[in-house]
């Protein structure tokens, strides 16, 4: 019963996503981003370049309009080429007046989401996928809190743009009533001031419940990367290896570095013991080395390994108790005995060396 227990909260999503499950996410374009906030970027940016280039959209209309129906009208009869000249050129008009405007909400949108996850390129999210048509699932997604969130988002904006639109219609209905009265230029003229002010204003609107959105999406997206414990587990095995798998390759490299550590032994001047917890055998050539060399060590079973290749090699076996530890705590394997130990370890090879000339 506690086994299953264990389980079963092993398998809930109550860990924070690992750097790896965050960038496989963000290399199957799942990222943290609200439409919303491309959406109000986009407008703004659009009704802002409507504002402060109503002149030119004024002059482009009025060249537009002027060509329709001064130039254009006057042609008697409509051959073909008179036909694909008239629509090339009604074309081109049309291009002064839309090009700037799909350019500028162009860059806005992706303005808009680089500033939510940054440069990103991926072809996932345009693959063939059977669970995005899997009818189930859609009616989860249609009957879920996300929907429902999605449902009071829409109904905020509707009243709030509604709200602050009407109210910018009221304040300024005497321009609207006053439009039966001008002239076309004028009313033209007033007509897109208050468009492009509404637009502004609305455009503001929706960034403010963009932001709100923003937070709600950052949560939603927190909450599915999610991983339970034995996620985390099973992520840590499929990138770093087996940990069973990986003691036995640390335990196989220890067993090679003590095979060839102890085929070093035979070739050692002299092995300084403690004499029963400590091994240190030491070589030294005056032609190559500045000072004697570490070529091996060990402590206990080692230690007693060691001294016993160097009993059957005939190399000298010298008791030295605090130099046998010092040298086991502050010398690696390979490394040159520090300036401390140089007088002592001096005397020792001096003794082996007169042992072995009598010999």
């Amino acid at each position: 019963m506690i086994r299953l227990d264990l389980q079963f909260f092993a398998g809930e999503k109550t860990e924070k996503a690992t750097p790896k499950k965050r960038l496989d996410s963000r290399k199957k374009g799942q990222v943290l981003k609200s439409q919303d906030v491309t959406t109000a970027i986009v407008l703004l940016f659009v009704f802002l370049f409507l504002f402060f280039a109503a002149g030119f959209m004024k002059d482009r209309f009025f060249v537009f309009f002027t060509h329709s129906f001064t130039e254009s009208i006057s042609i008697k009869a409509l051959d073909i080429d008179q036909t694909m000249i008239l629509y090339v050129e009604m074309i081109v008009q049309m291009a002064y007046i839309l090009l700037p405007i799909m350019a500028i909400a162009v860059i806005a949108g992706i303005v808009g989401n680089l500033m939510q996850f940054g440069l990103l390129f991926t072809a996932e999210p345009l693959k063939f996928d059977l669970k995005k048509i899997d009818p189930i699932k859609g009616l989860k997604r249609i009957f879920s809190i996300r929907a429902l969130v999605e449902l009071l988002k829409s109904l905020l904006k509707i009243s709030f743009i509604g709200s602050v639109t009407t109210f910018l219609l009221m304040t300024n209905i005497e321009k609207v009533l006053g439009l039966a009265f001008k002239t076309p230029h004028d009313t033209l003229a007033t007509v897109g001031q208050l468009v492009a002010l509404m637009g502004i204003v609305a455009s503001f609107v929706l960034l403010f419940i963009s932001i709100l959105d923003y937070f709600y999406q950052k949560f939603d997206y927190e909450k599915n990367l999610r991983m339970s414990k034995q996620d985390i587990k099973d992520e840590y095995k499929n990138t770093e290896g087996d940990p069973i798998i990986k003691s036995r390759i640390k335990q196989r490299q220890r067993e090679m570095a003590m095979r060839r550590m102890m085929q070093e032994v035979p070739q050692a001047d002299v092995v300084i013991t403690n004499p029963t917890h400590f091994a240190i055998a030491l070589k030294y050539d005056d032609e190559k080395m500045d000072a004697p060399v570490v070529i091996a060590k060990g402590a206990d079973f080692i230690a007693q390994k060691i001294k016993l290749i160097a009993k059957e090699h005939n190399i000298v076996m010298v008791e030295n108790r605090p130099l046998a530890r010092a040298l086991y705590d502050d010398v690696e394997i390979g490394d040159h005995i520090p300036d401390q130990f140089f007088k002592t370890v001096a005397e020792i090879l001096a003794y082996v060396y007169r042992i072995q000339r009598k010999i």
